[in-house]
Formats: C-alpha cells, sequence, structure tokens
C-alpha cells in the first residue's frame, strides 16, 4: 500500500520530493527495500501533520517551502488532484494556512459511515467544520441533500507546521480525532478546494479487498 502512495506521489507534476514519515521500522526497510525516501520520527505525534512537522525540520526544508500531506492509506488516489490542493497557493490576495480537498459524495451509505470525515464550508470555499456525523443537517424531508467528503489531503508551508506542532489538541480535535479541527479551532483559516477526483481511504479490511479489486482492474488494463 505504502508503495502504492509513494509511485503516484512521486508522479505528481507538481512535487518535488517524496519522503514516508513514519514510526515504524518495519515500513522504513520496507520503502527503503523498493527505492523510496524513509525517515523515523517519534512515536508520540498526536497527528500526521505533527509527525510532518519533525520530518520536514529533519530534511532540512526552509519555513517557505510547501509541504503536501498525503496519508500512506490512500493507494489508488488521483495525482492530478494535487494540482488542485495546491492551486490556492498560486493565488495573490487571499491569506491561509492550509489548503485541503472535498468530493461531493455520490455513495449514500458513506454519508452516516465515521470513518467518511464529512466537511461543511462558506460560499467563498473556507472550512467551516469537519466531523465524522453527517453535516449539515437537512431538517425537511423533501429537501434533496448534499454532502461533502474530505478528503485527505493537505498542503501548507513549513512556517505553519512549525506552529501547529506547538499548539495542544483542543476540545474538538480530541472528540473527533481530526487534526484540521486543530487549526479551526485555533482560528487559523483552511482553503477547500473541491476535486472531481474521490479517493478511498483504507480504513476497513473492506476497503483494503474493494482497493485491490480496483488495482487488479487496472492492471489488466494495463497489459
Amino acid at each position: 500500500m505504502i508503495r502504492h502512495v509513494y509511485e503516484r506521489a512521486s508522479s505528481c507534476r507538481e512535487i518535488g520530493e517524496v519522503y514516508v514519515a513514519t514510526d515504524d521500522e518495519r515500513i522504513l526497510l520496507e520503502v527503503r527495500n523498493f527505492g523510496g525516501k524513509a525517515l523515523m520520527t517519534a512515536r508520540e505525534h498526536h497527528s500526521g501533520s505533527d509527525r510532518i512537522a519533525e520530518a520536514a525540520i529533519k530534511i532540512g526544508l526552509k519555513d517557505d517551502d510547501l509541504i503536501v500531506n498525503i496519508q500512506g492509506d490512500q493507494p489508488v488516489f488521483d495525482p492530478s488532484s494535487i494540482e488542485s490542493l495546491v492551486s490556492p497557493f498560486k493565488e495573490k490576495g487571499e491569506v491561509f494556512s492550509m489548503s485541503t480537498l472535498r468530493y461531493r459524495i455520490r455513495d449514500r451509505e458513506e454519508i452516516t459511515n465515521p470513518n467518511i470525515v464529512k466537511v461543511v464550508t462558506d460560499k467563498n470555499e473556507w472550512a467551516l467544520f469537519f466531523s465524522r456525523s453527517p453535516i449539515p443537517y437537512y431538517r425537511e424531508a423533501d429537501t434533496d441533500p448534499v454532502y461533502y467528503k474530505h478528503l485527505g489531503f493537505y498542503a501548507y508551508h513549513l512556517s505553519f507546521l512549525k506552529a501547529f506542532s506547538h499548539i495542544r489538541p483542543g476540545n474538538l480535535e480530541v472528540a473527533e480525532k481530526l487534526e484540521q479541527l486543530r487549526v479551526l479551532e485555533s482560528g487559523y483559516k483552511i482553503k477547500v478546494v473541491e476535486t472531481l477526483c474521490d479517493s478511498i481511504e483504507i480504513d476497513t479490511p473492506q476497503d483494503r479487498e474493494k482497493v485491490e479489486r480496483m488495482i487488479a482492474r487496472q492492471n489488466t488494463k494495463n497489459t
């Protein structure tokens, strides 16, 4: 799974170098065995962004370097989605701390699945809230509901990551186990970009089986 994520990340035009940050020596060795770059980080990090902050400093990145966080459980993500993720950083006039992605939910079962994080934004695509619960709540039964899935990709500068890693998780992050809520609780702004490319996160054995079938079909088409 890690190799699939690594190779897809390496194919992204917007990404210069790819590293795997881990606290597991088995993952470290596996990445190095297939020729990838990996480094060990501390075990006690609250979130992936905290881990990446440590890794970025070890690598020697500068405060204004743009960092893309791709979670290791998304082996079939579309590399073109990273272009959407980093696009807000190419625009001038908007001040924000990080960007992420959303995808309109089409599978009704995902709405009530707590492993699928939902996001709501204002009309300018600034994040208002993230939750494992279905949000918003549609009070009128005859309303055609629209829900958006949050995809686990982030982009931010190292300067922000350093500040983020020194903030204690707040009540919302502790409750939902969602690191992006620490950003909102602390008063920072998150730009949310809608993408037409879905990405399946592997949270259950059923997710793994679904992804394995997808990869098998792709391999069949390429042969």
